[in-house]
């Protein structure tokens, strides 16, 4: 490409590059905390029924007044959560037996968000994941429009501004809201954040910078876990994890728009005063000096007469390759979302401390993203996506097999589980990126993560189907991200392909097998020769 020429004159991997995807990742490592904040601020602690109102009961202890009142679950000698005596039962202080409850603040004490209103927790993540959903949509186009650098700018301030109003919040209702402004925040934060970092790289080297920044969200889900660990209150909770962004929205004004976008919205002279600046902060000052206006155009004159017009989200589906991928990689990003959330927001369900197990949850990322990266390198993008949503899958059907009473085993199952699906994720954002071209990567990235917050949103409500039927969700969980493996099949590989920077720079889809007998049309990935000895294969 162009672009990659220029890039290369400058500096590709130079002190600017280094300095600028380091401040990109940094609120990266917070977005987790987000993500899976609801694993602590809306834990279930140990709860009862109030006792009964009109009865006298002052000259007792309150845990003999619990224990009048309140029967006892048969299976942990623990007060039952929804079920009080009619009558108060005297009997039992003859039996000198107490309870013990040491309850932390959450939303679910605050608002008694428990028995009949037990829904309304995983309302609350749904409802952020909605916001992350419209943040998508809403981000991925108006970045396209107006810039990286002016919606990242944006997406840090309202972080900031959602998180610290949310800590504060007087009533569940308000608390969603703020919730759902964040969720919209980290989806224009990541969208923008990934898209400037891949805009000013070489394709050497987005494969590393690309589990780089992967790491940065497993280190955040890390980070996550130490905080709540020592910060047991939701509202200080929900404060810490939102103070950061003031920061990041502080230095996000230092960054250099995509000198890629500003060609091709036609701003290039911004581009070539970037560029000269990206060379003089790589010490190749002399090699900046020689870009001027007429070598930037004349270089990216293809690329500039393509990207003529405005494009929408129906460009992803205008051609048969852009509709191929789109659809593609909308099963994959759904599936891979639909399952890693459905086994990350229920940690309580493992009979493990939730600090201990989010710390596994977070360390079992490593070292599936190294083994995901060599394999990418290696053996492609394409096989390591179907590989790690089918293993994902077939873990998580395993563990319906498991008996409810092993739980060491189910948790092993779940943590492999959970391992290959940020796999997946590692694999998906770069392969996704590597997909779409420039004038449209934010539409086209935008949609797929819209994809992903769907499948988000929905997870919380399958697990209310096990209150039914106990294994369902954890089949639905299974067999989501096996069939988006399959589908993931027919995806083009980007394995050392240039970064397209038009629709028309995609490799075709499809090939035109031309004959005097017949023509049919085959896919690349599975070419054979039909109509005949002398048939002719040419790209349609």
């Amino acid at each position: 490409m162009a672009f990659g020429d220029l890039l290369e004159q400058v500096g590709s991997t130079g002190r600017f590059q280094v300095l600028h995807v380091t401040l990109l990742c940094m609120p990266i490592l917070m977005m987790a905390s987000h993500n899976l904040l609801q694993n602590f601020v809306a834990s279930v602690p140990p709860h009862h029924c109030s006792v009964h109102r009109n009865l006298s009961l002052s000259s007792l202890s309150p845990e003999q007044v619990l224990l009048l009142t309140v029967p006892q679950d048969i299976k942990n000698s623990r007060p039952e959560r929804c079920l009080r005596y009619a009558a108060p039962q005297w009997q039992l202080l003859s039996e000198n037996g107490t309870y013990s409850l040491k309850v932390n603040s959450t939303i679910i004490s605050e608002w008694d968000l428990v028995c009949d209103l037990r829904s309304l927790k995983q309302m609350g993540q749904t409802i952020y994941m909605g916001g992350v959903l419209v943040g998508a949509v809403i981000f991925g186009g108006l970045s396209d429009r107006f810039g990286r650098r002016f919606l990242l700018l944006i997406s840090n301030l309202l972080m900031a501004v959602g998180g610290t109003c949310a800590a504060f919040s007087t009533s569940f209702s308000v608390f969603c809201l703020f919730r759902f402004i964040t969720g919209m925040a980290l989806s224009g934060l990541g969208l923008n954040s990934f898209s400037l970092i891949v805009e000013w790289i070489p394709t050497r080297v987005r494969t590393v910078v690309g589990t780089g920044t992967g790491y940065c969200y497993t280190m955040g889900q890390l980070i996550l876990a130490v905080v709540a660990y020592f910060i047991r209150d939701w509202r200080w909770l929900t404060l810490a994890v939102s103070v950061p962004f003031y920061i990041t929205f502080l230095y996000s004004w230092w960054f250099l728009e995509s000198a890629r976008w500003l060609v091709l919205n036609r701003k290039s002279e911004q581009a070539v005063k970037n560029l000269k600046t990206v060379a003089r902060i790589n010490g190749r000052r002399e090699e900046g000096d020689r870009i001027n206006l007429e070598m930037l155009q004349d270089s990216m004159k293809k690329e500039m007469s393509c990207s003529q017009g405005s494009y929408s989200v129906v460009d992803l589906l205008r051609t048969p390759t852009m509709r191929n991928i789109t659809i593609c990689l909308s099963a994959v990003w759904f599936s891979t979302s639909f399952a890693y959330y459905g086994l990350s927001m229920d940690l309580q369900k493992f009979g493990v401390d939730i600090y201990l197990i989010q710390v596994i949850f977070g360390a079992v990322d490593i070292p599936a993203k190294v083994v995901v990266t060599v394999s990418m390198s290696i053996f492609g993008r394409r096989p390591s996506q179907c590989a790690a949503l089918i293993l994902s899958g077939v873990t998580i059907l395993i563990n319906i097999l498991v008996p409810y009473e092993k739980q060491t085993v189910r948790t092993t199952l779940a943590v492999l589980g959970k391992g290959c699906l940020a796999a997946s994720f590692n694999c998906c954002y770069l392969y996704s990126g590597e997909l779409y071209p420039t004038i449209i990567r934010q539409n086209g990235m935008g949609w797929v993560s819209m994809m992903a917050r769907v499948g988000a949103m929905v997870a919380p409500m399958v697990l209310l189907l096990g209150e039914a039927v106990p294994w369902l969700p954890g089949f639905i969980y299974g067999v989501a991200p096996i069939l988006s493996g399959v589908v993931a099949i027919y995806l083009p590989e980007t394995l050392g392909a240039p970064l397209p920077d038009t629709i028309q720079d995609l490799r075709p889809t499809v090939y035109q097998v031309e004959n005097k007998m017949s023509d049919v049309v085959l896919s690349p990935y599975f070419p054979r020769k039909r109509g005949g000895e002398n048939a002719i294969i040419s790209p349609k």
